[in-house]
């Protein structure tokens, strides 16, 4: 039977709307979209980039600062592991277009380890031990000069907010049936059937539509088919078909009604991929800090070590001069003990040194790397830095300034802001659920019905013969309509559910807002404390400097008098003490100088800028 024209256009219709709303993304007739989803590798890289062999030679890394930081980008594994924070971050997205609630995001980030010449270890030498000039070196594990330090940027608390009204699904979903049944009913009155068994064959089958969008409406659209066959004499067709399409639509008018309640999910995951981002920038300074401290601190435990080996060639010299003039007669032979004794204690400073080089070193191989010293290649390679300890510019810019540098910058400040739009976000779905329920329901039937005769039928009625298709024809034309509409009203006489949830949501909102404040005066502390350390540490600096100057001219004079007889071992012995203390002093004072300027640009957020590094670049892997 050829499909009447009406029909055509119907299908048509119902096509175009298929393809149409099929985005589900909580609009109105959207075309099909899904979010960017970045490739996720199967599995994760643990093999060093090309770039750790090509500074490899001889079995020694030769390292510059500039090698260290783009061999962190490449393979420090928590820059890894934040380079699938945007992945997570567009799945978000994914799901909440959907009609799914967020799963959020983990906001932890590491820092770097202190290592042996960081806040917890001391790196110089003193005077004031039983023994002048040495100290006993201390387990670094033991002081967490090891440790990996988690900070989390989270300021909304450990508790959730409430996830306000419900929300549709904003996917379709087709579903189908298809039913067969044989049916045999004795009958205990002729007169409702005819015949004293009466039997019937169902076979019905169906599909399908429903589907939510932003406005909060509902709709759900099916076509029922059912054939039965009957033995009834009653019955004027058999076997006959009835179809029946229908559409029902749900639009809530107060709670859960509105784009912006309902699609508030789908605005705290882009704020998300926001927040993935940042969380990125903000493991980028991180680790661009950490390296920078840690290679300064190695550098200048490996001029520490220099400084010790020219201490016990001092130490040593004078023991042969001593020992020369004992032998001639001219000093006493407690004189050589001295000393000796000396020789010893600088030696075992050289040793304390050349151990703190060698943890700083594994430390360093380690943040750099993916597999650290368990790959052999890693673990036998000598690092050798081939960069010295640069002086900083001097900061010209007062506290004020850098502040507001620090607000433009720091990526823990807007991923801060960006916790606050989304409780607001939060808070707006906990209100509307204070709302009733009331909802405009609608619904349309076309119903079409065809079969053939029943042979057995008394009184047979031809109204609804035909085949399937004069049933779809009568569906399609409206030959039989049914439609109505109402409104529905659920009305809870106290709802104290929803406003506990909106008091505490509203707790929890001031919290996240004094938190932020927190945050805040963080950032100017650490601004202010940087700035001024800086300027200490160059104080410090320029006063080691003339310190181990006016030391090196008192040695040279007690050593004069020395070698005329005018002093005695114990004295130079005690003045080498205090120009090794001196020169220690020096290059620690020049590494916290260093060290101090890299925590400012820290501080202000300007640190990988100051460096030339790309985030995309390095989101990528590269610099």
């Amino acid at each position: 039977m050829q499909i009447p024209r009406q029909s055509t256009v119907w299908l048509a219709l119902c096509l175009l709307a298929q393809s149409t709303v099929f985005g589900g993304d909580g609009g109105v007739l959207q075309p099909f979209k899904r979010p960017y989803l970045a490739p996720v590798r199967q599995a994760p890289v643990l093999t060093n980039s090309p770039r750790f062999e090509q500074l490899l030679r001889a079995g020694n890394l030769y390292l510059t600062l500039e090698d260290a930081l783009q061999l962190a980008i490449e393979n420090n594994l928590d820059v890894e592991i934040q380079r699938y924070a945007r992945s997570t971050a567009d799945t978000e997205l994914l799901r909440t277009r959907g009609g799914g609630l967020t799963r959020g995001l983990s906001l932890n980030l590491s820092e770097m380890p202190a290592g042996v010449g960081g806040p917890t270890s001391q790196l110089l030498t003193s005077s004031s031990r039983i023994i002048p000039g040495t100290s006993v070196s201390t387990n670094p594990l033991e002081v967490g000069a090891l440790g990996v330090v988690q900070t989390n940027l989270s300021i909304t608390g450990a508790t959730a907010l409430s996830t306000g009204s419900v929300i549709p699904v904003f996917d379709p979903f087709l579903s189908g049936n298809f039913n067969y049944s044989h049916l045999s009913t004795p009958q205990t009155n002729l007169a409702v059937a005819g015949a004293p068994n009466l039997i019937t064959g169902n076979t019905s089958a169906g599909v399908g539509y429903r589907q939510g969008f932003g406005s909060g409406a509902a709709v759900s659209a099916g076509f029922t088919n059912l054939r039965q066959t009957t033995n009834s004499i009653r019955g004027s067709y058999s076997p006959y078909t009835a179809s029946a399409l229908t559409l029902n639509v749900t639009q809530p008018l107060m709670r859960g009604a509105g784009f912006s309640v309902n699609r508030r999910f789908q605005r705290q995951a882009e704020n998300e991929q926001k927040i993935a981002d940042l969380l990125f920038r903000q493991q980028l300074i991180n680790t661009v800090y950490g390296v920078t401290r840690l290679y300064d601190d190695f550098v200048a435990l490996y001029e520490d070590v220099k400084v010790k080996e020219e201490t016990l060639r001092l130490a040593q010299k004078l023991f042969d001069d001593t020992k020369a003039q004992v032998d001639e007669g001219a000093l006493a032979t407690v004189e050589m003990a001295r000393a000796n004794a000396q020789v010893y204690s600088t030696r075992l400073d050289l040793e304390r040194a050349r151990g703190l080089l060698e943890e700083q070193e594994v430390i360093l191989k380690t943040v750099l790397t993916r597999r650290g010293t368990e790959d052999d290649v890693v673990r036998k390679a000598r690092v050798i830095p081939m960069g010295t300890l640069a002086l900083p510019p001097e900061e010209t810019r007062e506290s004020p300034e850098l502040m507001n540098i620090a607000a433009q910058n720091r990526p823990d400040l807007s991923t801060a802001a960006l916790q606050i739009l989304n409780s607001e976000l939060s808070l707006k779905g906990s209100r509307n659920a204070l709302k009733p329920q009331v909802d405009i329901v609608a619904f349309a039937t076309n119903n079409g019905l065809a079969g053939e005769v029943n042979p057995v039928a008394v009184t047979p009625d031809t109204t609804f013969i035909g085949s399937y298709g004069s049933a779809l024809g009568q569906i399609f034309r409206r030959d039989y309509p049914s439609y109505g509409a109402g409104l529905q009203i659920d009305l809870p006489l106290r709802n104290r559910v929803a406003q506990a949830d909106v008091a505490r949501d509203e707790i929890q909102f001031k919290q996240t807002k004094i938190r932020e404040q927190q945050l805040r005066n963080q950032a100017r502390l650490e601004v202010e404390d940087a700035l001024i350390a800086q300027r200490r540490a160059k104080a410090a600096y320029e006063a080691a400097i003339q310190a181990r100057v006016y030391q090196e001219e008192s040695l040279k004079a007690e050593q004069a008098k020395f070698e005329v007889g005018a002093s005695t071992s114990y004295l130079v012995i005690q003045f080498q003490s205090f120009l090794a203390q001196a020169r220690s002093t020096e290059v620690a004072a020049k590494g916290a100088y260093v060290k101090a300027r890299a925590a400012l640009q820290r501080a202000t957020g300007t640190i990988l800028a100051d460096y030339s590094i790309s985030v995309e670049a390095a989101h990528q892997g590269a610099r």
